[in-house]
């Protein structure tokens, strides 16, 4: 049976599409649990924990802010934010619904608002711990100081990229391998514990373990973003350069992944998740 479609413009499709990803990022965000405020805390709780974890265990070892002279609490919570954004948007990316969901059902819904809403709800989240916690902190232990906010605050923003563009990656290579992925995904999330450089900077490194960081993007931002956090700390090793390049360069192949995937799209994949 015919029926008329009426043509939009450009300027209202995008903003259907825009509103799409809102109603799904909310859908997203509440996902994980039923009360958004206790999805929430928990978040917040998670980040509190790795900072305290983090602060203890550099008490215990002796290991102080090598290369930095600041707040050193500052100094652990610049490379657990950035950290917890990154391997966060990343898992969000890869679990995000692929076009065998039942959701790709329902026009205009597809794969690319799905991945975007999940990247934004995650983004949504770690921004609003993020400030939570950065306020507790100014209020109950002593006055935050930063160098550079907007600065420090674009590195965050590069580490999410960062982690949505090798989150597409997996993404598109899912189907394909639905029970390498999940494995592969959190291999890369544990290695960037410590492949990550948040408990140093790349100053204090001596050349030769530089090799063995300078390949992870975030481990660029860290850096680039305590350069920014610190008014005595200058990063010389790392570049903002090479995690754009990077991202941009995943991004593309994991959309192009992601688009012959789709092409090829079976319902009995879903049954293989």
């Amino acid at each position: 049976m015919l029926s008329n479609r009426r043509r939009q413009s450009s300027l209202i499709t995008g903003f259907t599409i825009l509103e799409l990803i809102f109603h799904a990022a909310v859908r997203s965000i509440r996902k994980s649990h039923g009360n958004a405020i206790i999805g929430l805390m928990i978040n917040i709780a998670q980040t509190l924990v790795l900072v305290a974890v983090f602060y203890l265990m550099f008490l215990i070892i002796g290991m102080g802010a090598r290369g930095i002279r600041g707040d050193f609490l500052l100094y652990v919570m610049t490379g657990i934010f950035l950290f917890m954004c990154h391997v966060k948007a990343m898992s969000a990316v890869v679990q995000s619904e692929g076009p065998t969901s039942p959701m790709m059902k329902h026009a205009p819904m597809n794969t690319i608002v799905s991945i975007g809403a999940a990247a934004l709800g995650e983004l949504y989240i770690q921004i609003l711990s993020m400030l939570v916690v950065l306020f507790l902190y100014h209020a109950i232990w002593q006055p935050l100081e930063v160098y550079d906010p907007l600065g420090a605050l674009l590195m965050l923003l590069l580490s999410w990229f960062s982690g949505v563009a090798i989150g597409m990656i997996f993404l598109a290579l899912k189907p394909w391998a639905p029970a390498l992925v999940p494995l592969l995904s959190q291999i890369y999330m544990r290695a960037n514990m410590v492949a990550s450089g948040k408990m140093f900077v790349a100053n204090a490194l001596p050349g030769f373990m530089l090799v063995y960081f300078d390949w992870n993007p975030l481990f660029h931002t860290i850096d680039q973003a305590r350069g920014f956090a610190f008014l005595n700390y200058t990063p010389h090793y790392t570049s903002i350069v090479y995690p754009v390049v990077i991202s941009l360069a995943a991004l593309v192949l994991g959309l192009m992944g992601e688009f012959y995937t789709r092409k090829r799209a079976s319902i009995s994949w879903g049954a293989r998740h």
